[in-house]
């Protein structure tokens, strides 16, 4: 086999190399991916944790529904935005395994830090700290994967961590809902040395401290050596270099980008005022809507995960080359109808129902969404690209999407009428989501068609 130079830097954890034809082994690459599978777990329950525990917090801190839409969305996503971009240069030139396990470690120690919030503020600050530590998950996690696996192989493997939000959602509903029916969500809980919390509060510093052992396994990881266009440690991209080449490309990333910010404003709006919906629209306690919802996510997700990654597999062998999209846009199209219905249901049982059917279908889009951003985008620029997606999911998704109900409900349908403000969130934002979508599917499927990682740029006049 012809294997072309390869070269080392100072940090032997940050290899790079000119172009290489073999894969790390498969039992290497896959331990990687359980181990990552694990850090979005934890991720996602420290994330989803809060939305099963609205209600007693607002009682508690006497929050009105904007103001824990910015707790839960808006203060997340602020330092995101900040930090996110110079995370994801560090990302495309440094130890990506280094840099995601600090960032676990920082995440899972905030969330800890949240159950010792006693006001707006400090709640506020904590789950800022929370965004800080996850800007380093996504870009991390996505370069490595795609140095770990060929193309028509990558959807297989970030279906298998995206295994861990499944778990990660999953278990937020569950072990919220256990915890809270056993020890309750607004009850004083008095813990040797006379220190007092509140039941909510106990289950936030529960499931933020696991985080610190999968930050320690993360260092197990064999950082994989680089292919597709990686630089020398100390020759970054410009950064505007990497706007020229996405405006360059932009039939290619623009419907991703577009239409991921119009499905995910849907998507976190319904997902993170989920239980209160059923709280408010069909009585249901926390224990119950945890149970339900969390079985439901278990349920849903893996099969529409492997689906997913399945069709898009059985799409490229038959040289279907815009077969990533076109799963993101079948997912979509069905999705959607069901996410817009779901709210009106008479019953929760029938709500649950159409709310399990639709995860199932949306979360076939995940990883053939993010293997299609992996496959076009060359190596020294994956991290960045992905901040940028990411950056659309975490800062205009889950920052948008819980003040766009809570603004439909405390404007317009009032608290009580949530289920109004849901139905009409995912009426306007999904059907042109699958639309732009569609629109994208001919650009991606030429770019892959032609070679898949798209050539570099020209240098740019005076350079």
């Amino acid at each position: 086999m012809d294997v072309r130079s390869t070269a080392e830097i100072a940090d032997p954890d940050a290899r790079i190399e000119v172009e290489e034809e073999r894969y790390p082994p498969t039992g290497q690459a896959w331990y990687c991916v359980t181990i990552l599978a694990l850090a979005v777990m934890v991720n996602f329950l420290d994330r989803g944790i809060l939305t099963l525990l609205v209600e007693p917090i607002k009682a508690d801190l006497g929050l009105s529904d904007v103001q824990m839409s910015l707790i839960m969305g808006f203060a997340f996503t602020f330092f995101y935005a900040i930090f996110g971009l110079p995370v994801a240069r560090l990302v495309d030139r440094y130890s990506r395994k280094h840099i995601l396990a600090a960032g676990i470690a920082i995440w899972s120690l905030m969330t800890a830090f949240c159950g010792l919030a006693g006001n707006f503020w400090q709640l506020f600050v904590a789950r800022v700290g929370v965004g800080v530590g996850e800007t380093t998950s996504g870009p991390s996690a996505y370069s490595l994967l795609s140095d770990y696996f060929s193309p028509e192989k990558l959807p297989r493997a970030i279906a298998g961590m995206n295994l861990g939000f499944v778990a990660g959602s999953g278990l937020a509903m569950i072990i919220g809902g256990a915890v809270i029916g056993a020890i309750g969500a607004s009850q004083d809980i008095t813990l040797p040395g006379n220190v007092t919390f509140r039941g909510w509060q106990i289950v936030l510093i529960i499931v933020g401290l696991p985080g610190l052992v999968v930050a320690a396994l993360m260092l197990t990881v064999r950082e994989p050596i680089r292919r597709g266009g990686a630089v020398r440690r100390g020759q970054p991209q410009p950064l505007t270099e990497v706007f020229r080449f996405l405006g360059f490309y932009w039939p290619v990333y623009a419907p991703m980008f577009v239409g991921l910010a119009l499905r995910t404003v849907q998507m976190f709006g319904l997902s993170m005022w989920g239980p209160a919906f059923y709280g408010r629209t069909y009585g249901w306690s926390p224990t119950q809507v945890g149970y339900v919802l969390g079985a439901s996510l278990f349920v849903a997700m893996p099969l529409g995960l492997f689906a997913g990654s399945w069709l898009a597999e059985h799409y490229w062998r038959k040289k279907r080359y815009d077969a990533n999209i076109r799963v993101v846009v079948y997912s979509t199209v069905v999705a959607v109808p069901l996410a817009i219905v779901g709210p009106l249901m008479p019953s929760p049982w029938l709500a649950a129902g159409f709310g399990l059917v639709a995860a199932f279908f949306s979360s076939m889009a995940a990883p053939t969404e993010n293997a299609a951003l992996q496959c076009v985008t060359p190596n020294h620029l994956r991290g960045q690209m992905t901040f940028l997606f990411l950056f659309i999911m975490n800062v205009i998704g889950m920052g948008l999407g819980p003040l766009v109900i809570a603004s439909f409900s405390q404007y317009i349908f009032t608290e009580e009428g949530i289920r109004y403000s849901m139905f009409l969130g995912a009426l306007l934002l999904g059907p042109p989501a699958a639309f732009i979508f569609w629109l994208g599917m001919r650009p991606y499927g030429r770019a892959m068609e032609a070679g898949g990682v798209l050539p570099p740029l020209p240098a740019a006049p005076g350079r």
